[in-house]
């Protein structure tokens, strides 16, 4: 089968800032493909050349096979987007909202969009001005999970939502695969891309830098643990899944990948553990430890002021592709 989206060589510039430099993405029909990368590395600008929003420099970008900046009226028809800050018209209610966004579509499930309402806990009748941030977000997602498209595309989408109703979201997500759909998730949260994703493209300064599987990529999953112990405890970094052994002020630092855990604490036990702790990776120290730092300003994640796509009235989750350009 074809992929779903195929990017080749994509580059996008605005003025003298490079964007994007030769970003590769490839996303195969019924898989939950990360989009990983850190604040700037231009993300959400892969993502509006995708959605037809900003036109490729130069490149291959492809979504079902079609170009999204020619085809993007008929392509809307088939994807629904939601972005991490979603702007919604403030006299609507949020149930009118999700109707004026499905419409856009052409399609909407009226009793899935009954029960995404009940999950999400989102009360359709208030007025939008009166919504909190994650109401707002809510809004977004029950319109996209509600109708009948082939991809999703989610850009940082449980922002503002608090934890049980990203539960609710992934939950959906995986009901959504379930069902047939494709989804590109773009998230800063390690847990929630663990959770879901079949593979993840890792992107930094507009370049991807790695792709595969979690399983591929496992230092995505390594725990950094922190140990003192009463007795000395050497030959840690010979452990299987145990990496980068180093003391700090009379503590031992270290990092270990998940299934390495136990046998870790094994070795560790007999030695008198006196502090231990175990803290996952956030997304901010994979890069700094496998990727290197951005610079300051680094290009990418958020068009400059004034150039195109780089704001959307009501946040547009999709459908609203442009009406003329």
């Amino acid at each position: 089968m074809n992929p779903v989206i195929d990017v080749h060589d994509l580059t996008k510039r605005f003025g003298r800032v490079l964007a994007l430099d030769g970003l590769d993405l490839v996303v195969e029909p019924g898989e939950v493909h990360g989009f990983l990368g850190p604040n700037g590395a231009g993300k959400s600008t892969a993502i509006r050349v995708l959605l037809g929003l900003l036109r490729a420099d130069a490149g291959s970008v492809r979504i079902f096979g079609a170009d999204p900046w020619d085809q993007a009226v008929s392509l809307h028809r088939r994807l629904a987007y939601v972005p991490g800050d979603v702007n919604l018209w403030p006299k609507l209610t949020g149930g009118e909202a999700i109707d004026l966004f499905a419409s856009l579509r052409g399609s909407l499930d009226q009793r899935r969009k009954a029960e995404l309402l009940e999950r999400f806990d989102l009360d359709p009748s208030r007025r939008t001005r009166t919504y909190s941030k994650g109401n707002r977000q809510k809004v977004a997602l029950v319109a996209a999970l509600a109708s009948d498209v082939e991809l999703l595309v989610l850009d940082e989408p449980t922002s503002g939502l608090d934890p049980l109703m990203e539960l609710v979201f992934q939950e959906c997500v995986t009901e959504a695969v379930a069902a047939g759909a494709t989804v590109l998730l773009s998230s800063h949260i390690l847990a929630e891309v663990e959770k879901l994703c079949d593979r993840v493209t890792i992107i930094r300064q507009g370049r991807d830098v790695q792709s595969g599987t979690l399983a591929e990529l496992r230092h995505l999953t390594r725990s950094t643990v922190s140990v003192v112990t009463t007795q000395e405890v050497t030959g840690l970094d010979l452990l299987d899944g145990v990496h980068e052994v180093r003391q700090e002020g009379g503590r031992t630092v270290l990092t270990v990948d998940d299934p390495a855990l136990s046998a870790l604490m094994s070795r560790l036990a007999p030695h008198g553990i006196e502090s231990l702790q175990v803290t996952p990776p956030t997304l901010e120290e994979l890069f700094v430890h496998h990727y290197g730092t951005a610079p300051s300003g680094a290009p990418g994640g958020t068009a400059p002021s004034g150039a195109p796509g780089g704001t959307r009235a009501a946040g547009v989750p999709d459908g609203a592709a442009r009406g003329a350009r």
